[in-house]
């Protein structure tokens, strides 16, 4: 695959340690920063979907939030890429205990919410979106997988993409056996690059995925959730500099590095 160049317009994160990438900025430079909500805002929802919502769609719709709010684009004309390496666990988690003891009882809403794509439903009827909108999961390497998605998507059709990864902790047998056990959720707005200054150059690779060393917390966050695989790139855009790589696939990397366009 050519080298796809992109710049990145916006960036939304929410966990239960970061409400945002300024938090994050901040706990990169050894500052002090607001712990978020106990529940993420979403307030693209209105009142009524965010009560009924569940805590994957919460999350996804404040990263993507936060993210189209930095880069001041319009949502109704913005095509999404929504990535998942697990979905809504704590529903697939209901739905399999209710299916084997009592199917009778199951309930509609919940079903609703248990599709890989239920948050990009919920994020394109909120916003009146009409633009394509797509959801991918590739276990571990979902966030790379969507990522490689969301840039050949705006290289090819010249438009800017929001990306939204995020995935929840599991609980039950689900839980013990993925070993996820922190909600996080992350946005890029990209488009192509056609300025100069700093860009974003996307390559495939069949090298392991490294990165430069991130703080402790941060490291503790990758091995706690597949989404979290986003921090070696946030860590690059919020110092402007830097390269990783990033797993796309079990065989395929994703070569990431900052360049200034002539």
């Amino acid at each position: 695959m050519n080298a796809l160049n992109i710049q990145v317009e916006g960036i939304g994160l929410w966990s239960p340690q970061l409400a945002n990438f300024d938090s994050l900025r901040r706990l990169l430079a050894g500052e002090a920063y607001m712990a978020p909500r106990a529940r993420p805002e979403a307030s693209a929802l209105s009142p009524n979907e965010r009560r009924r919502a569940p805590e994957s769609v919460l999350i996804a719709i404040e990263a993507a939030s936060q993210a189209v709010a930095m880069s001041g684009l319009a949502v109704a004309s913005l095509a999404c890429v929504f990535a998942s390496a697990y979905g809504d666990l704590a529903t697939t988690d209901y739905m399999c205990r209710v299916l084997a003891y009592a199917p009778t009882e199951l309930s509609p809403t919940r079903f609703h919410n248990s599709v890989h794509n239920a948050a990009a439903g919920y994020w394109t009827i909120a916003g009146d979106c009409r633009a394509s909108s797509s959801a991918v999961c590739a276990g571990d390497a979902s966030f790379g997988a969507g990522l490689l998605e969301a840039a050949v998507l705006a290289c090819a059709d010249h438009r800017p993409v929001l990306l939204v990864s995020s995935d929840t902790a599991g609980i039950g047998p689900l839980g013990e056996l993925i070993e996820c056990t922190q909600a996080f959720g992350c946005a890029l707005v990209i488009s192509p690059n056609i300025d100069t200054g700093k860009r974003l150059r996307l390559a495939t690779t069949t090298s392991a995925p490294r990165h430069l060393p991130l703080p402790a917390e941060c490291t503790a966050r990758m091995r706690d959730n597949p989404s979290a695989a986003c921090l070696p790139l946030l860590a690059m855009l919020a110092k402007g500099e830097g390269e990783c790589v990033l797993a796309a696939s079990e065989q395929l990397g994703l070569q990431l590095q900052m360049e200034v366009a002539a």
